[in-house]
């Protein structure tokens, strides 16, 4: 009979030895996305659609995408608002010397003699929404961030990988189930904790807020056209939504990015610029999530005895969060879907206990840095000289 001893040991070596033969059959793939003036683009899609493999840049245009040795001969494809699609052979791109992509500028002009009403547009893309997205079920992965900041200094971070189950913006204002699979959190160095904050998950504020999801009485706003733009050689008509009643919240009155033929709907965000949803393609044009952030802001009020413990003589702090949701991966073969149900419904993101695994996080495929992220992290690090890693191990369970 085998030890208890054997039996893990021929597990590790088997498990170790898969791990090699995946390495050894991987290509990692490291590029950035630049406009023709050499500008970065954020958020452009890439991938291969027809096998439901894909990324986005991040804010500085940079993006990691990992595919097998099977996928050489594939083509890659680059999409972004406001520029032409850009194709090319996966093997073509590794071989480049600087790897990468220019995407050229779409100048659009669209002839306003056909051009429907801002309303009908809107009208036309609810009304064909369930047709235009992938409604479905499916599997989404996932990975959520979350800072916290004081006056413009990042003092608490999560971070989150999670699989999450839903059919689409017209499946509700809920997604069908959250399973968050690995997390870890920074050190809190947060002044004010802001406990009395509404207990909800990102994922729930996400699709709460999302004008696609919770649905819009189109008769309450007044619609104005804006500009044009293009997507994957499709028109696209902006649309901006300004609510016609006193009562308003002017951060959820949405700007649309409308199909001028197609009426699908390829991102949203509003007038102030602190949430946004951005779409893409899968092999059958229909779109899914692909990028979410939001951002709330506001000013803390100073007792005299909280200006001395800080050091300050200004009467108000500036507190603001952050919330990045970035889809890494979408599965929508039912077989293959294994979401597990979790309670994290109702808790804020930073409530959560998850167990800090070490080797997941270094292993795992994360997107590039950006900019905004590197500075935070060197802010939380700064505070006491702690870096980022101890700070993982010393406060996750």
């Amino acid at each position: 009979m085998y030890s208890l001893k054997a039996i893990t040991l021929v597990s590790a070596f088997f498990l170790l030895t898969i791990s090699v033969q995946s390495q050894q059959n991987s290509l990692k793939m490291e590029g950035v996305i630049l406009d023709q003036t050499k500008y970065s683009i954020p958020y452009a899609a890439i991938g291969i659609p027809s096998k439901w493999i894909g990324t986005s840049s991040n804010e500085d245009g940079k993006f990691y995408l990992e595919l097998s040795k099977d996928n050489l001969l594939d083509t890659l494809e680059v999409s972004s608002i406001g520029y032409l699609t850009s194709k090319i052979l996966v093997k073509d791109f590794l071989a480049l010397s600087e790897k990468t992509i220019i995407l050229e500028e779409d100048i659009v002009s669209l002839d306003e003699v056909n051009i429907l009403q801002p309303a009908q547009y809107v009208q036309l893309a609810f009304k064909n929404l369930k047709n235009n997205t992938v409604s479905s079920v499916h599997e989404l992965k996932i990975l959520n961030r979350f800072f916290a900041v004081e006056n413009d200094e990042a003092k608490f971070f999560v971070e989150h990988y999670l699989k999450v189950k839903d059919r689409g913006p017209s499946g509700g204002q809920e997604v069908n189930r959250i399973e968050v699979v690995e997390g870890r959190k920074s050190a809190d160095y947060r002044f004010f904790k802001d406990k009395k904050s509404r207990s909800i998950y990102p994922i729930n504020f996400m699709t709460r807020i999302d004008p696609l999801r919770r649905g819009l009485s189109i008769n309450d706003y007044k619609w104005t056209k804006t500009g044009d733009t293009s997507y994957d050689g499709e028109d696209i008509v902006i649309i901006e939504a300004q609510i016609k009643t006193k009562k308003r919240q002017p951060y959820l009155d949405p700007i649309l990015y409308i199909g001028v033929n197609d009426f699908k709907i390829y991102k949203t965000t509003n007038k102030s610029s602190t949430v946004m949803y951005i779409y893409k393609k899968n092999k059958d044009g229909k779109l899914y999530l692909s990028y979410h952030n939001h951002y709330t802001r506001r000013h803390q009020n100073l007792t005299e005895h909280q200006q001395i413990i800080l050091g300050t003589k200004t009467k108000n702090a500036k507190i603001a969060v952050r919330n990045e949701i970035i889809v890494l991966g979408i599965e929508t073969n039912k077989k293959n879907i294994d979401t597990e149900h979790s309670d994290v419904y109702r808790k804020r993101m930073q409530d959560v206990e998850v167990k800090y695994n070490s080797f997941f996080w270094n292993n795992f495929n994360l997107p590039p840095a950006t900019a905004y992220y590197k500075k935070s992290v060197k802010e939380l690090e700064s505070i006491y000289g702690v870096p980022l890693e101890t700070q993982f191990n010393a406060v996750n369970n």
